[in-house]
């Protein structure tokens, strides 16, 4: 009885960031005690072993699998999954566990890196557990045996993550190319899923079955591009959901990507209604529900109606500042400065927003929403606006049916949101780099709900993006070319709103991680002489970057070789792939700028220049010009590239591949000098 209660109590939560969140009604009460009453009666009958009865057991390996050389549906693979094999069952009595079997095959070094395991789950109030672990590595020895090689239980190490999250770790022994490893595991009160079907290397065959007694009615959602097995099963007072796929391609890493979860192959599984003695309760509700139910909860709706006392010195600021767009500006920025997050995300004021702002540290909840009641208390209009981050996912704004009761379990982080002169603001004060015009980075272009009072008609969805805002560097190169072909000289870059952010955050984890990530990483050849920073703590300037740099050019005979596109972050092309199952996901338009002043030795000249070029996308969303102009012993280049367009579709990829290509021969073009006859 325990633990069905505890299960629905589980599903009623929305495990978000680091809090958990449970609706207490006294409907929800009757209905728990109910069911539980009910289940208690039932016949409980011995549960088997779900697993597919044509795989191979834990263990047994026959030896063309460790003979094998390549994946024969995937030659680049690293490894293979060749079994992907999961059970997840509501168990009367302890809630619903997962169990979890996987065996994959090393086919290259790259792919030694599988036998590093690490297994999350949540443990911020010894909630779940990983148990019954077991794990071995398979090898042929020189007479063609098998030889089995255990993890000890000694060597598997538990280690916390954060506040919320930790895992088990072990790495597997004696593994090598052509190993197959392979580990079991059990995790409990784990709650519902989304199985992941596919994987950043191939699946062979993946196997998923949902038990759980009839009294649950359950929606199974799959999102596949590949097709898959479903079987429905009653057996008892059960109900067995059987799900297959094979030889699922890789989803490889895609750069410029939202979220990849989304995209792979998986399958959701919600809860859409209890059953019991001939009645259904349905647990879906639409957004209007949502809404009401969260202004009237007392750890988000009335601790926005709390009065957060203002300071004397943030009312020394407020007191010459009339206009709201100053005073939305000085109030963020205080909050900014004075509160400290204490690494639990969520939506949630557990402790209330009183109790934080007097201790000046809270969660994302609490201290966004202490934000939102002083915007408020400073006549603005400010309301709470929830947020799924990239990280998190994207939110089904359309459907709230297919998603358990209520549907704030789709959102990670809640936001202020202000509107001033037909403008409006995406604020959270927990981001120390976000300035107050720029929406946060990792929300940017997603949808947000708006929470107020039905009555004011606030509410409801948002997109959170503003054409205005983009990403833009402009940089300034001086260089002179010697005798010797060694190019030196000095790079300035300017970095604007998002631009400026992006680089900001490696900046400030020093001048070696910021060399490393935006010169050595694309320009192996290249030698930093040295790297300042400007206005790096001034969210109102923009950052500058100054680079002084030398670098061997390419030579052949008498001709010497470079490029004008130094330092640009446009260096390499990061779409050469063939194929693509996501969208690119830029976020923001984008406007790069930049400018080359080279000079050469008096006894050498200038080869043909290459023309001056304006390149368009067909639908006019990514443009570029490229021109230079010589004059004595100087070379004056520039090179201009916008995009038009945040999001550009899978389903258009072999087009905006092929531009993209053309645009990087174009930009990366060589200038030859030689030495005058």
């Amino acid at each position: 009885m325990y633990g069905l209660v505890k299960f629905f109590n589980f599903r009623s939560a929305s495990r978000l960031g680091n809090t958990t969140k449970t609706i207490n009604s006294s409907h929800m009460k009757k209905t728990i005690l109910f069911c539980a009453c009910h289940l208690f009666a039932l016949i409980l009958l011995e549960q088997k072993s779900k697993g597919d009865p044509d795989l191979p057991g834990f263990g047994k390996v026959d030896k063309a699998d460790l003979e094998m050389k390549q994946c024969d549906f995937d030659n680049k693979a690293e490894a293979m999954v060749m079994v992907d094999d999961g059970s997840l069952e509501y168990v009367y009595g302890s809630g619903t566990e997962l169990k979890k079997r996987v065996r994959i095959k090393i086919l290259n070094s790259k792919g030694l890196e599988w036998a590093n395991v690490h297994l999350r789950y949540h443990s911020e109030r010894n909630d779940e557990d990983i148990t019954s672990l077991e794990a071995q590595t398979y090898n042929l020895d020189d007479a063609g045996n098998v030889v089995i090689t255990k993890v000890e239980k000694k060597l598997i190490y538990e280690k916390k993550i954060n506040k919320k999250f930790s895992e088990k770790v072990f790495t597997f022994p004696e593994v090598r190319v052509g190993s197959i490893i392979e580990f079991k595991y059990k995790h409990s009160n784990i709650g519902l899923i989304e199985w992941q079907f596919q994987r950043p290397i191939p699946v062979k065959y993946s196997h998923f079955v949902i038990d759980f007694p009839e009294e649950i009615e359950i929606s199974t959602i799959p999102s596949c591009s590949h097709q898959y097995d479903h079987k429905k099963e009653e057996k008892s007072t059960r109900v067995i959901h059987t799900f297959s796929m094979s030889k699922i391609p890789a989803f490889r890493d895609e750069p410029y990507i939202i979220n990849e979860d989304f995209y792979r192959d998986h399958l959701d599984i919600k809860i859409t209604a209890l059953n019991f003695a001939g009645r259904r309760e349905g647990r879906t509700v639409n957004w209007l529900q949502v809404i009401r139910f969260l202004m009237e909860d007392e750890d988000f709706g009335i601790q926005l109606k709390k009065n957060i006392p203002r300071t004397a010195d943030l009312d020394a600021k407020l007191k010459s500042v009339k206009e709201p767009y100053q005073r939305m500006k000085t109030i963020y920025k205080y909050v900014q400065d004075n509160m400290q997050w204490n690494e639990y995300g969520g939506i949630w004021a557990f402790d209330g927003v009183k109790s934080a702002w007097k201790d000046k540290k809270g969660t994302v909840g609490e201290i966004n929403l202490i934000l939102v009641n002083l915007l408020k208390d400073a006549d603005l209009d400010a309301h709470a606006v929830l947020v799924s981050t990239h990280e998190n996912g994207i939110v089904n704004t359309t459907d709230p049916g297919t998603y358990d009761y209520p549907g704030f379990n789709q959102f990670d982080k809640v936001m202020a949101f202000v509107e001033i002169d037909k403008k409006f603001y995406v604020l959270d004060a927990t981001e120390k780099e976000t300035p107050v015009h720029l929406i946060p980075p990792d929300v940017i272009l997603s949808e947000g709900l708006v929470i107020e009072k039905i009555e004011t008609f606030d509410w409801g969805w948002r997109t959170l993006w503003n054409k205005d805002l983009s990403s833009k560097n402009v940089v300034l190169i001086t260089g002179e070319i010697d005798d010797k072909g060694k190019l030196s000289g000095e790079v300035t870059i300017t970095s604007y709103d998002y631009a400026r952010i992006t680089r900001l955050q490696a900046a400030k984890k020093g001048k070696d991680k910021y060399t490393e990530k935006y010169i050595t990483a694309s320009n192996s050849g290249m030698t930093v002489d040295g790297v300042e920073f400007e206005n790096l703590d001034s969210d109102s300037l923009p950052f500058v970057q100054k680079i002084k740099f030398s670098q061997a050019l390419n030579s052949s005979g008498d001709y010497t070789y470079f490029s004008s596109n130094i330092l640009s972050g446009l260096e390499k092309n990061p779409f050469i792939a063939d194929s693509r199952f996501s969208d690119v996901f830029f976020g923001t338009n984008q406007s790069y700028m930049v400018y080359g002043n080279f000079v050469i030795p008096d006894d050498y000249t200038f080869e043909e220049l290459p023309k001056s070029i304006k390149m368009i996308m067909p639908d006019t969303s990514i443009s570029v010009v490229r021109g230079a102009n010589v004059s004595g012993n100087r070379l004056m280049t520039k090179i201009q590239l916008d995009f038009n367009r945040p999001v550009y579709p899978a389903s258009q990829y072999a087009d905006f591949q092929e531009f993209y290509k053309q645009l990087f021969d174009l930009i990366n073009e060589q200038y030859v000098i030689r030495k005058k006859k």
